[in-house]
């Protein structure tokens, strides 16, 4: 299936001092395209520092974001430069966010395709 031209804004939020802001991006490039979604759509942010980090409401590095909401929203992180941890779904502490996450998040802005 060729991959769609158009379908959600898709944004990968980083921090050049987090270690795992590209394995955030494959990730993100990997379930778009088993979605049939353009993963060079993805918009990639760098956030340099803590202005941009308050501007982008940036809870840390990696934050993923699906038409504007985040996969896995943060609890009450305040905006700043920090490498961003997750809980899995399996309980586990992760620097990504669970595949499924990002996965459920963009076949919910597809409308469920």
């Amino acid at each position: 299936m060729a991959p769609q031209t158009r379908g959600p804004a898709v944004e990968v939020l980083w921090w050049r001092a987090c270690p795992s802001w590209r394995e955030a991006i494959e990730l993100v490039r990997e379930e778009m395209a088993a979605l049939a979604l353009d993963p060079a759509q993805l918009r990639v942010t760098e956030v340099r520092d803590d202005a941009e980090a308050v501007r982008h409401g940036f809870a840390g590095s990696p934050t993923i974001r699906v038409d504007a909401r985040d996969v896995r929203p943060p609890d009450e992180e305040a905006p700043g430069l920090t490498c961003r941890v997750y809980r899995l779904r399996d309980g586990r502490i992760s620097p990504l966010p669970d595949r499924a996450d990002v996965r459920e998040a963009l076949i919910e802005a597809t409308g469920g395709r």
